[in-house]
């Protein structure tokens, strides 16, 4: 196998991860809980953008239900962010575990 060729493939690979990266971090991930009582907006970076909560569930009653339901909401669109860059990654190293930076 030539060596111009494999380092050609990786530099090409590296530049798709990189961008398929970028266009993660920038995307908005959304979930919701309760029929939407409570949402949870994340860009794939991992940073939060909004939270909302309905006022019905600001009621010292419901202190353990709401945060509960935060949590929940908050791992959910996490997870989404995480499966979505996953799935992109295996599609483009064809399931190839590269070492960090890749």
């Amino acid at each position: 196998m030539n060596i111009q060729n494999l380092l050609k493939q990786a530099q090409k690979m590296q530049k798709e991860v990189g961008r398929v990266e970028s266009e993660i971090n920038d995307k908005v991930y959304e979930h919701s809980m309760g029929g939407g009582a409570i949402k949870v907006e994340m860009k794939g970076d991992l940073t939060f953008q909004n939270i909302w909560v309905d006022e019905a569930l600001l009621e010292k009653d419901n202190k353990e239900d709401l945060e509960a339901m935060l949590l929940s909401c908050i791992n959910e669109t996490i997870q989404q962010a995480q499966n979505e860059k996953d799935s992109l990654m295996k599609n483009i190293t064809g399931g190839v575990k590269l070492p960090g930076g890749f």
